[in-house]
């Protein structure tokens, strides 16, 4: 961490909020990142219900899954900015307004388009779910609490995810898709009104130390970010390493399980709620951990060049075994997400790295790039699979060659991160 950061992060600060205050505000926002995780890792669950009564392809299941992921990147830039300036209560319950409508529009389709509309809409509705957080925390935690609450914050999404497994698998019989997503626009709704009634409203006029440093000349625009050495190396490694994660873990982990490995969807729905609940002890670990790593001057990018690899030799195994993985195919890919998890603590450290009056900013343009890579990743895999299939190869093998082909382009970005020298990180 710079010189310029660490004074920044250790100066009194008059807006940083009371312990009880601040786990109320926590937990308002985290119920609605729960729900906004839900949605986003629902399809995994739903694909081989959705794959029958809609006729999808490969690539169609891949589309509909990165569409949510579309919609959430193209919020990013406009979002980061008003982040800035109106901050996270305001902004965030404008956007859930639409994750309400999104919901609605997917319970009442009855075409591809529909539900691909439906999805783009959900993912823009909730692409604040936890930037909004983020930034009204880079002012009113101090910054090892910051980097607890990232990770707890995706611990629960991690707990979203979980419940978009075995939960939606056992409610599927009793009310069915549509009326599974009716109740997710009722939930975040409900969320909404907590926020509404819980989080501050973000303080303009009062001169904070975060407000004093804003230069005169700051015109809300992103070039500070664009000019960031760190930022931009960074970005590989959130695109392809955290994106790929991502889109394993919400969608190509099911069809992985029931195509390769040879699993029911029954038994798939039970590997998603092994891999997601790991997923929350893996977050809940780094939350513990990452503030005494602070205190003892370990730095992100350590972490992530010593941790990362890790992950590359997980995906050669599961290319290697392919079908052979059998009962342990859930296991394999929870392996994947949990080794991945490392490329997670760039996301804190991006906007630490600025100071608080651009943290929205950095943190959404940051959030663009691993959402991007998501969709180009989810998109991508199932792009390569039909490809695979129709240049013959066994259903099995196209899949090998598609998370071979991921695997790769992660090495690479790991391999960039690696070789970029060091800079100060504004």
């Amino acid at each position: 961490m710079s010189a310029t950061t660490l004074s920044d992060n250790t100066l009194a600060h008059p807006d940083h909020l009371p312990r009880r205050m601040a786990v109320v505000v926590f937990l308002a926002f985290a119920l609605a990142y729960f729900f906004s995780a839900l949605v986003r890792a629902i399809t995994a669950t739903l694909s081989p219900t959705l794959t029958t009564e809609f006729s999808l392809s490969a690539q169609d299941l891949g589309l509909l899954a990165g569409g949510y992921f579309l919609g959430f990147s193209l919020t990013q830039l406009p979002l980061g900015r008003w982040l800035d300036q109106h901050g996270p209560k305001k902004v965030i319950l404008a956007f859930l307004s639409f994750a309400v409508l999104g919901c609605l529009a997917f319970s009442w389709a009855d075409s591809f388009h529909g539900l691909l509309a439906a999805r783009v809409l959900c993912g823009m509705g909730v692409s604040a779910c936890l930037m909004a957080p983020l930034t009204g925390y880079r002012r009113w935690f101090d910054a090892s609490t910051q980097l607890r609450t990232n990770s707890w914050m995706l611990m629960t999404g991690s707990l979203g995810m979980l419940a978009a497994t075995l939960p939606v698998q056992w409610l599927m019989p009793i009310w069915g898709w549509r009326a599974l997503f009716v109740m997710l626009g009722v939930m975040i709704a409900i969320a909404m009104l907590l926020i509404a009634l819980l989080v501050p409203v973000w303080k303009t006029a009062t001169l904070t130390a975060a407000v004093a440093q804003t230069p005169p000349d700051d015109d809300g625009s992103y070039r500070e970010i664009w000019r960031s050495a760190f930022f931009w190396r960074m970005t590989p490694i959130g695109f392809f390493s955290y994106g790929g994660m991502v889109a394993i873990q919400t969608l190509w982990a099911g069809p992985w399980m029931t195509q390769v490995a040879g699993w029911t969807a029954a038994e798939a729905a039970s590997g998603l709620f092994l891999i997601n609940l790991a997923m929350l002890v893996t977050f809940w670990v780094w939350g513990l951990i990452t503030p005494g790593l602070a205190r003892r001057g370990i730095p992100v990018e350590r972490l992530i060049a010593w941790g990362l690899p890790l992950s590359f030799g997980v995906i050669a195994a599961l290319v290697w075994l392919g079908p052979s993985v059998g009962a342990g195919a859930a296991v394999g890919v929870a392996l994947l997400c949990v080794t991945s998890t490392f490329v997670a603590l760039a996301q804190p450290a991006v906007g630490m790295a600025f100071p608080s009056h651009l943290a929205g900013r950095a943190l959404s343009a940051y959030n663009l790039v691993i959402f991007a890579g998501i969709f180009v990743v989810q998109w991508g895999i199932g792009l390569l699979v039909d490809a695979g299939r129709g240049l013959g190869l066994a259903n099995t093998q196209a899949y090998q060659v598609a998370l071979a082909c991921f695997g790769l382009t992660s090495i690479a970005s790991w391999a960039f991160f690696m070789l970029k020298k060091p800079a100060q990180r504004r």
